[in-house]
């Protein structure tokens, strides 16, 4: 039987607190014998898990990179449409092919780096107009529907802007400056991160205590690692205490495997495409059971020999949740900034 005890310190807070929600939950539960079937389903999968370097992905191999995946974090949330017509998502031609969702994003600011904007300029950031971000993100056809939720991801890069050119007088590239004071630890750089730029701070409140997912934050440490392989910027000796990054699609394939197990009512408010409030119980309690859910399949995993980190669980279920058939379960509808 799988237990909420931790499995090594827990410098983010992440797993502690989202125990915390999965001791009182009232509305999810996780199913661990569905867990263990999914394990033997990832097990032959895991030697095969997608690479983070794709064309889609801007990489040069300096502390560009860094800085174009900082702003790729800031915006990385909410992409969803609440038609169920596919037509009426946000979507983005890039190579000749039009993407959606998240890859809509990668390729829409890889765009515009080869139209020749220095999106890691903390100057450039900082003056952004809604407008240049409506163009940077501009959809496929004149008058198809604008990214979701552009005013706050127009915040967001201002807020990286002013936090970057604070750090301007450290040296003269600050994206560098700011990853490498960290000091090669996630942790380090997940804490500043929350610190210094209050929209990653993707925090919540249950039963009067505080839950911290840091979702976009550990998705940025986990970024950098695959970008630059393991070295220089990407180079974290403590990625290991890192957590699953709650979202919305990772608990949709979770679910629909029957690994978590969700109210007669909460399945009926996500079925029926109802909106679930941020910071609702439900809500956080579907993150909190998500994170631990990966956590527990990280460890029925490691019981067989396969050691992964629960960061490259997470990105194999999420590539999984891209191609899913139509019978699945929908994923759950929140309007927020942090996934």
């Amino acid at each position: 039987m799988l237990t909420y005890d931790l499995p090594h310190d827990d410098p983010l807070g992440v797993l502690t607190s989202t125990r915390f929600v999965l001791e009182r939950t009232r509305s999810v539960r996780i199913n661990q014998d569905a867990l263990r079937q999914i394990a033997v389903d990832l097990g032959g999968l895991m030697a095969h898990a997608p690479d983070w370097h794709d064309p889609r992905h801007f990489a040069d191999g300096t502390w560009r990179t860094a800085g174009w995946i900082l702003v790729l974090d800031a915006l990385n949330f909410c992409f969803w449409s609440q038609s169920p017509d596919p037509a009426q998502r946000w979507q983005v031609e890039w190579d000749g092919r039009v993407e959606n969702g998240y890859w809509a994003l990668a390729a829409s600011l890889t765009r515009a780096v080869a139209e020749g904007r220095a999106i890691w300029d903390p100057i450039w950031l900082a003056g952004l107009t809604t407008r240049d971000v409506a163009h940077m993100l501009r959809p496929h056809v004149e008058h198809a529907p604008e990214i979701p939720l552009l005013p706050l991801r127009v915040h967001n890069l201002h807020e990286l802007g002013r936090g970057l050119r604070d750090l301007a007088s450290a040296g003269p590239n600050p994206v560098e400056t700011l990853v490498s004071s960290a000091g090669g630890s996630a942790a380090a750089l997940i804490q500043s991160i929350v610190r210094r730029f209050p929209s990653f701070n993707d925090v919540a409140r249950y039963e009067g205590e505080e839950v911290r997912f840091y979702k976009r934050a550990q998705i940025l440490a986990a970024d950098l690692h695959g970008a630059f392989f393991g070295y220089g910027l990407g180079k974290f000796n403590d990625l290991a205490k890192l957590t699953a990054f709650a979202d919305y699609k990772v608990p949709q394939v979770l679910h629909g495997f029957g690994a978590l197990v969700y109210s007669d009512n909460l399945t009926a408010t996500i079925a029926a495409r109802r909106l679930l409030p941020a910071g609702s119980p439900e809500e956080i309690e579907i993150r909190a059971a998500t994170i631990w859910a990966c956590e527990w399949l990280r460890q029925i995993l490691a019981e067989s020999g396969a050691n992964h980190l629960a960061t490259e669980i997470d990105w194999l279920l999420w590539f999984a949740g891209q191609s899913l058939p139509a019978s699945m379960p929908t994923y759950h509808r929140t309007l927020t900034i942090f996934y």
